[in-house]
């Protein structure tokens, strides 16, 4: 049985017609999660968003490894470990935050970045973190604050289908109401439509990129949609990156 499973594996990595653009895993099909069937790297662990947002530096020359990471200060925020790996090699510093994770270089509260001045990164990341972020206007201002100019942050964030503005829960609202009307217990939100506006309110210039800017055959190979769209009322089911550039106007 265990010579069986071997074969299986082996020739999944070699003939599989699925691929991770992180870490290079190859096989039949991604694994699954609750909301999502078949969109998960058995091997990183990526999901939709993170194999989108490398596609963009990968193939989209505007927002190129190079052009977003390359001899610039980078600051990530939540890092993932794969994502961290093709960027930290082309900085000229890489620093990581997170107001939990004792690992990371800084234990940062994006929306009071106090210990970090103005015009400190090039580049931003964060990947799913504004969500979690008690006032999410004021890190916004905050990421204005500290790119220089003409620099970028990098965002994405969890956007139920269908919803038109973000939705706000109340500070005082229980882990289980959190879970069930964002997502996630310690979700303070939900987002619709509305994100790019937001971030253009406090001054940046806003572009989206969602799985339509790839052609079809390279975003089933490498899943940057669900597969199976999620019939959860929560679901985002079209990922996108967003780019916000801060403009040498913005202040």
């Amino acid at each position: 049985m265990n010579f069986v499973r071997r074969i299986r594996r082996k020739l999944s990595q070699t003939f599989g017609c699925r691929r991770c653009n992180l870490c290079g895993w190859r096989g039949w099909e991604f694994g699954s999660d609750s909301w999502h069937p078949h969109t998960i790297c058995p091997k990183c662990k990526s999901q939709v968003r993170h194999r989108l947002m490398i596609a963009c530096y990968s193939l989209l020359p505007e927002w190129s490894f190079d052009r977003l990471f390359k001899g610039r200060r980078v600051l990530h925020f939540a890092p993932e470990q794969e994502v961290g790996h093709l960027v930290e090699h082309l900085a000229s510093q890489y620093v990581t935050a997170d107001f939990l994770n004792p690992v990371c270089d800084l234990r940062l509260d994006m929306s009071r970045m106090d210990a970090l001045g103005e015009n400190s990164f090039d580049t931003v990341i964060a990947c799913d973190v504004l969500e979690h972020v008690p006032d999410d206007l004021e890190a916004m201002r905050e990421l204005q604050r500290i790119l220089s100019p003409d620099g970028v942050a990098v965002l994405t964030v969890p956007q139920a289908d269908h919803l038109t503005e973000k939705v706000e829960l109340p500070s005082d609202a229980s882990a289980e109401d959190r879970l069930r009307l964002a997502g996630q217990e310690d979700h303070q939100r939900i987002y619709g439509e509305d994100f790019a506006g937001l971030l253009q309110q406090v001054g940046f210039h806003v572009t989206p990129v969602d799985e339509t800017s790839f052609p079809a055959s390279f975003v089933k190979r490498h899943c940057l949609r669900p597969p199976v769209l999620s019939t959860h009322p929560l679901a985002t089911n079209r990922r996108k990156v967003f780019f916000a550039r801060k403009t040498k106007q913005s202040k």
